[in-house]
């Protein structure tokens, strides 16, 4: 069973729950905007189905409701802040907001953001450098229950540490390269677990570490309390990526790397190391311009393989995503949706599928 919803019903819905938890308006339609945005980008991870978790985080006091960024260093073009635990859909944009400043002004900027609640889809951010002719980076760590194994390892360690790339393609839409470092978004395999599904091998290890095709052992606890964990991508390259993630979006921001066993909190939070650059201000735009391009298009010349309609890049399956879904509607399984009338529930917003 499912539900297909208007993305315009689901953000109405999502910002009243959102403004349950003491948000005010403006902060709640900036929340539910950037959730349902991933939704329709086909990332359904990090969208409307986080809304329980917000809720639960807000009770928690580890997400905190009309919090803003706060400037703790500020050279011009080094940028240090404190999301002060923060929704990160807005602690995020505001972080950036600065960053992009600072990068417009003097060609560059490193910026660190720290003790920001769950930042969402990153490629959010990097669209929004793209958008200003930058090129942006961006390494992330998770503090939350750690969820994904380290090569060779037998447990959780560490999360799921995403990477962001983004790049200012001329005359045509960006490459936005957003990836989990995991093989899979945690988020998926909460998916996954509330439709009933099974996942391929190689992506889970069980509770006492033997590979597994079950989703739930990342989402629930198992017979013995323990969790199971995710896989890296790429073996010990996808291990190694995690781990510089971890160090530089939670130890050299400030924020804090995970280095504890695991707890019950619901509560996300994200360090965020971001790397923007003008290449106005490079002295390389022109040939930056004619080298992107010319690789771009040399890559769509391949014949496509077996399987495939063509060679895309990075960011083209998320834009044909939102138009489909705007279109026709983002669908929801129960499961997930009966957990969302359960978190408005928690903060008085009654909401059903025919609101």
């Amino acid at each position: 069973m499912s539900l297909t919803l208007p993305a315009s019903r689901l953000r109405t819905q999502v910002a009243s729950i959102i403004e349950g938890t003491g948000s005010s308006p403006a902060e709640a339609r900036q929340v539910a905007d950037n959730l349902v945005l991933a939704n329709l980008s086909g990332h359904d991870s990090h969208g409307i189905g986080m809304v329980p978790r917000y809720v639960d985080a807000a009770a928690e006091g580890g997400l905190k409701p009309n919090s803003g960024v706060k400037v703790v260093l500020d050279t011009g073009a080094l940028l240090t802040l404190d999301g002060q635990r923060g929704y990160g859909q807005i602690v995020g944009v505001q972080a950036m907001e600065l960053g992009i400043a600072r990068a417009k002004a003097h060609g560059s900027c490193i910026m660190t953001l720290g003790q920001a609640h769950h930042l969402g889809r990153i490629g959010h951010f990097a669209e929004m450098a793209t958008a200003q002719g930058l090129v942006s980076m961006h390494f992330v760590n998770v503090l939350s229950r750690p969820v994904v194994a380290a090569w060779g390892g037998g447990d959780g360690r560490f999360g799921t540490n995403p990477c962001c790339i983004g790049i200012p393609l001329p005359g045509a839409e960006p490459f936005l390269l957003d990836f989990a470092t995991s093989r899979v978004a945690q988020g998926k395999m909460r998916v996954a677990y509330n439709k009933g599904e099974k996942v391929a091998p190689g992506h889970l290890i069980d509770e006492n570490g033997a590979p597994t095709d079950d989703p739930g052992v990342v989402v629930v606890p198992q017979s013995n309390g323990l969790f199971g964990a995710l896989m890296t991508f790429g073996e010990h390259k996808g291990y190694g990526m995690a781990v510089a993630c971890e160090l530089l979006g939670g130890a050299l921001t400030g924020g804090g790397t995970w280095h504890r066993p695991a707890d019950t909190a619901r509560t996300v939070l994200n360090g965020m190391l971001t790397v923007l650059i003008d290449p106005a201000k490079l002295g390389t735009q022109a040939a930056f311009e004619t080298e992107a391009r010319a690789f771009v298009d040399w890559l769509r010349q391949s014949p496509p393989g077996a399987g495939f309609d063509e060679v895309q890049i990075a960011g083209e399956p998320e834009r044909k995503a939102r138009a489909a879904r705007e279109r026709d509607g983002i669908w929801v399984d129960d499961a997930t949706w009966s957990e969302i009338m359960a978190a408005g529930a928690k903060v008085g917003v009654r909401i059903t599928s025919a609101d």
